[in-house]
């Protein structure tokens, strides 16, 4: 027995039994069977004995011919039973849908025929009604439903037959009886051989006849499950049109298993013990498949949530459990020599196989890891950036162009759209023909026109997934302060609402509406953090997402007519004091709004010393004290007395301008200032020329506060800076909602090409910024919806939030898809969804998958439990998966 299919503890192990029917060089008295552990790696052959009406019933089987064996059965002295197994050479199938089939046929598959089976039957009851799932009504069956039985196997050359001896000793006395209701002594018996592995044992057996003996052979021990047989049925016949009629209590079927490859090292007979128990060991009625989770390995719900998606993808599903490695394309050097796609076959097998025990993906983690070596170890990914890596892989490994033809591209020549998107998709085809081709790539239609010359160039490019941005539907309100240069106005906030993705050209031109700002005129947007400037904010295209809501911001209000000018930015300090009971030396500190301005015919310290006093003009205590030019005047002759303010740096001197007249008074303030950098602290002398570097755009000067300067300003006023946006206590802000039409008419707009993508047009001969249209041409079997919740920058790293609004039955792309094809649908279906939750840094990916009529199932990691549909609609949704209505 194989875990694959029957759940276990981790500490069981199962003795699997192998028949080495490839050897051709042992002799029969040498051919033995291999006794191992199996483990999850093991991709062991197995052969299934199941009613023959059953395989009918599925359509896969309905075409399939095999080997028609006659079975006769009889008891041997009341221990044991003898099967003799006739091959019928005559027989012609009939075509006749109404043939009759009795409960006595049987037929032998092979695992992957006996997989899809099972699946189909699934597929039709869940399609039919409610069906009750074992897997999670807290059982996974009851030791009547599946039982083992020791088997020896042999062939009788003289008969041409294969004996199947089953004995007494050999088995549980219970398991033997209800192998006698199966195999009844006297009853005519068929088996069909689909799997055509009988015929290989009839002829690795005669060649291993030593001397090409006539005898019979040794028999060979072998280990057969059983899944019993509905009583109600035995002897019955049944017509081929009655079959779906069968009380669900009689679903449950038989099954064998006999293991056919392996190697021959020695023989050992496996009898079953007395205290054997194989309760929890079957799958009773198989009900819903698919219902089996992934164990995390650590940091893997990423690739757990894509592969679930991907597990439950239709017609993928169906061609991995069917024979797809005769598609393996190992000569492709793209790929990695089929080795992925028979980890993720092998894998996707074992969510499908009946069992409610987590899969461990190991093998298929380390073969991915080699493909794409940035999946290696165990840190957090995207699961949609893992999806696009394991869809091309997959697509290299199963590519059915094993020569890929070198095939120029035509220029479009004003030919027509239609004959021009045939002729790319058929050059595409040509390279490339594989599954996830079939079932995941669409094509568009890319249009780019040049600005200059209005040169079009249309080219028509595959898609395997639909990357759609998330635009905002509410406005983002952010909070900032105006500062005047005009020496009359008080800083004052302003609110303004703008796009939540909006640029900063966005910010500036609601600002300017909303404080009226003049044509002569400009706004520089700053970022204050810890009273200096940490940034300007100057490029337009920057993203307002960057910005945070706990950021502050000031926008300076500066003249158009000097925008050349160096910036002057003043920092204001004040002497720290400590308190009596800290034995700490005074220092300066940084209090306040930077004042800004710009260095417009200021040569010396005292015209600097002029326009800093313009701008703290407004914060003055009393009106009496606005500056004017007479008050500067007047105070002309107290401008020594800067020299006698304690300053180890900085002091003050007389200072008398260039162009002062005898009417012109002598000038003194209390203020000092200095220019700081890394060799220390440079003072401004009030009668020194100022020396303002030419390579410079920025000059950045400390003014010192003194006490009496303290008390004559209002530098509460000057220290208050709200936040870009201050959460209410108590309050939510309300969530964010999109449609997701709205994504896909952002995706199909037609916007100008960023900088860094310009556009060479063969017409200008130029690069150029063209415009960009996309439109749908050909869409997919199978539709994959990226939404793009992260932005990702230099500075920042961000995760949207958004709620997107996406139609689960009836996601109708009529009107978005630019060509018409009336053969096939425009309109999907939902039926799988990645989702992720949580921040950047790391955050867990589940999926919800329908497995038909409305039910819904959470995968996370190793649980799977049924969720309702209403609740399948999240902010976390992240990759969307649509299939066509048919």
């Amino acid at each position: 027995m194989d875990d694959e299919f029957f759940p276990s503890t981790s500490e069981d192990k199962f003795l699997d039994l192998e028949l080495d029917h490839r050897s051709t060089n042992s002799t029969a008295n040498n051919r033995h069977l291999r006794l191992f552990v199996d483990d999850d790696d093991n991709d062991v052959e197995k052969l299934y004995l199941v009613p023959y009406r059953w395989w009918r019933q599925t359509q896969i089987g309905a075409n399939e011919t095999g080997v028609l064996y006659d079975v006769s059965a009889r008891e041997v002295g009341g221990v044991g039973l003898l099967l003799d197994l006739r091959k019928v050479d005559d027989y012609r199938k009939s075509d006749n849908s109404k043939e009759i089939f009795s409960w006595h046929e049987y037929a032998l598959l092979s695992g992957t025929m006996w997989l899809q089976a099972l699946k189909w039957h699934s597929d039709s009851k869940v399609a039919a009604k409610e069906v009750h799932n074992p897997l999670l009504a807290g059982g996974v069956g009851n030791s009547e439903d599946v039982f083992p039985i020791q088997i020896r196997l042999s062939v009788s050359w003289e008969t041409n037959s294969l004996i199947v001896k089953i004995s007494l000793k050999d088995n549980m006395l219970d398991f033997y009886m209800r192998t006698c209701k199966v195999f009844i002594p006297g009853a005519e018996l068929q088996i069909w051989d689909i799997s055509g592995q009988t015929t290989q044992f009839f002829v690795n057996d005669r060649i291993n006849l030593p001397n090409g003996s006539m005898g019979q052979s040794e028999e060979i021990p072998l280990e057969l499950l059983i899944h019993g047989f509905p009583n109600s049925m035995k002897g019955r016949n049944i017509k081929i049109d009655e079959l779906t009629e069968y009380d669900e209590r009689d679903s449950s079927f038989s099954i064998g298993s006999v293991k056919m490859n392996g190697s021959s090292d020695h023989i050992s007979s496996c009898s079953t013990p007395a205290s054997a128990s194989f309760s929890g060991y079957g799958y009773g009625k198989v009900g819903l498949l698919g219902l089996t989770g992934l164990q995390n390995l650590g940091n893997t719900c990423f690739m757990n949530s894509a592969i679930q998606c991907l597990a439950h993808t239709p017609k993928l599903v169906d061609y991995f459990l069917g024979d797809y490695k005769k598609e393996i394309n190992r000569e492709n050097p793209l790929g990695l020599n089929g080795e992925l796609a028979l980890a993720f076959g092998d894998l996707l097998r074992k969510l499908w196989a009946p069992g409610s025990n987590p899969v461990a993906p190991r093998m298929f983690k380390l073969k991915l890891s080699n493909f794409a070596p940035q999946f290696s170890g165990y840190n957090q990914h995207d699961s949609q950036e893992f999806l696009a890596f394991l869809l091309d892989g997959l697509h290299e490994d199963l590519n059915r162009v094993k020569c890929k033809p070198y095939i120029e591209v035509k220029d479009a020549e004003d030919r027509p759209d239609k004959e021009v998107a045939d002729e790319y998709w058929k050059n595409h085809l040509a390279r490339n023909d594989s599954i996830i081709v079939d079932l995941f790539q669409g094509q568009y239609r890319s249009t780019l026109v040049c600005p200059n010359c209005k040169k079009k160039s249309v080219t028509f490019d595959p898609f395997m997934y639909l990357s759609l941005p998330l635009p905002s539907t509410s406005m983002r309100t952010m909070t900032l302060t105006v500062v005047s240069t005009d020496g009359f106005t008080l800083p004052y906030p302003i609110t303004v609402s703008v796009p939540k993705c909006g640029r900063l050209k966005d910010l500036i031109e609601a600002l300017s509406t909303a404080c009226s700002l003049r044509n002569d005129e400009r706004l520089l947007v700053a970022e204050i953090y810890r009273n200096k400037v940490f940034r300007f904010l100057e490029e337009p295209s920057d993203s307002l997402a960057l910005i945070r809501d706990d950021d502050k911001l000031v926008a300076y209000r500066l003249p158009r007519n000097n925008d050349t000018s160096p910036l002057v930015v003043f920092l204001h300090e004040v002497m720290d004091k400590p308190s009596e009971l800290e034995k700490a030396v005074p220092s300066r500190k940084l209090f306040g709004i930077p004042l800004v301005a710009r260095l417009s015919n200021i040569s010396n310290g005292f015209d600097l010393c002029k326009l800093f006093l313009k701008l703290l003009n407004p914060f003055l205590m009393s009106s009496d004290d606005e500056l004017n030019d007479h008050d500067l005047g007047a105070a002309a002759d107290e401008a020594s007395a800067m020299e006698e303010v304690p300053s180890p740096t900085v002091s003050g001197s007389n200072a008398v301008s260039d162009g002062e007249t005898d009417d012109d008074p002598d000038f003194s303030t209390d203020f000092q200032f200095c220019i700081r950098d890394y060799c220390g602290a440079t003072e401004i002398k009030m009668n020194k020329p100022l020396l303002v570097s030419k390579l410079s755009n920025k000059l950045e000067v400390h003014a010192f506060w003194s006490e009496k300067m303290m008390e004559k300003y209002d530098t509460c006023i000057l220290s208050s800076l709200p936040e870009v946006f201050k959460p209410q206590l108590y309050t939510r802000r309300p969530q964010e909602s999109v449609s997701l039409y709205k994504c896909l008419e952002a995706f199909l707009k037609e916007e100008p090409l960023g900088p860094e993508d310009m556009w060479y047009c063969p017409s200008c001969k130029k690069p150029r910024q063209a415009s960009k249209k996309l439109d749908l041409w050909r869409l997919p079997e199978i539709l994959v919806v990226h939404l793009k919740r992260f932005s990702y920058s230099r500075i920042i790293k961000n995760k949207l939030e958004t709620y997107v609004d996406f139609p689960v039955e009836h996601f109708d792309l009529s009107t978005y898809i630019s060509h018409e094809d009336g053969r096939l649908s425009n309109c999907y279906q939902l039926y799988a969804i990645s989702n992720h939750y949580g921040g950047m840094g790391g955050g867990h990916y589940t999926a919800f998958i329908n497995h038909g009529h409305g039910r819904w199932y959470e995968y996370d990691d190793d649980n799977v439990s049924p969720v309702s549909e209403d609740r399948i609609k999240t902010s976390a949704a992240y990759v969307l998966f649509y299939r066509r209505f048919t």
